[in-house]
């Protein structure tokens, strides 16, 4: 697991943090750049105000190693009240990629195939996870005592609003945005 942190999230970068500039030769992941990101999400066309990435090897065990990522990356923000349900959405995002994404015999995917993004915005979250595939996500309706096949159904439960896109030049991002502001009931 590697993991590149930018733009923490206090009065000083709040509304213009810069993504740090990468090594010469590598490549940022989730399609973004130091000066630009990629437009997907509710935060469309707006520089988040904090950023996190991780990097993932594509085995089962990075899960875990994605909700330890987000826990870390939510308690630097100050915003651990909505770890419980990034957690999930970032697992079952994560473990939808790891699961569906990485095919058998699909070449050198690199050491880290799969990719997790926490972008802070002012009023919401965005958790994004990049894989190799082209492959949109696909919900299933589960059967009562199946083991799997509500990945999504819980996202979408638990997010204000989930989506995918196709990143160039090969493979897909899966977003889900979680609201930071307080529920009314």
């Amino acid at each position: 697991m590697t993991t590149h942190v930018s733009a923490s999230a206090n009065a000083s970068t709040r509304y213009g943090g810069r993504l740090r500039e990468a090594a010469p030769g590598v490549r940022w992941p989730l399609g973004l750049t130091a000066s630009s990101e990629q437009p997907w999400g509710a935060g469309q066309g707006v520089r988040p105000a904090g950023f996190a990435a991780c990097g993932l090897d594509g085995q089962l065990r990075n899960a875990p190693q994605a909700r330890r990522f987000l826990a870390s990356t939510l308690d630097r923000w100050a915003l651990q009240r909505v770890l419980p349900d990034a957690g999930l959405v970032v697992s079952e995002l994560v473990t939808n990629a790891v699961q569906h994404a990485l095919e058998p015999g699909a070449g050198d995917l690199g050491e880290y195939p799969v990719w997790l993004g926490i972008f802070l915005h002012p009023d919401e979250l965005v958790c994004a996870v990049t894989d190799p595939s082209s492959n949109p996500p696909c919900p299933r309706d589960a059967e009562a005592s199946a083991l799997g096949g509500r990945g999504l159904a819980l996202i979408s439960a638990l997010s204000r609003t989930w989506s995918w896109s196709l990143t160039p030049p090969r493979g897909k991002t899966v977003w889900a945005t979680l609201s930071l502001q307080p529920s009314s009931g």
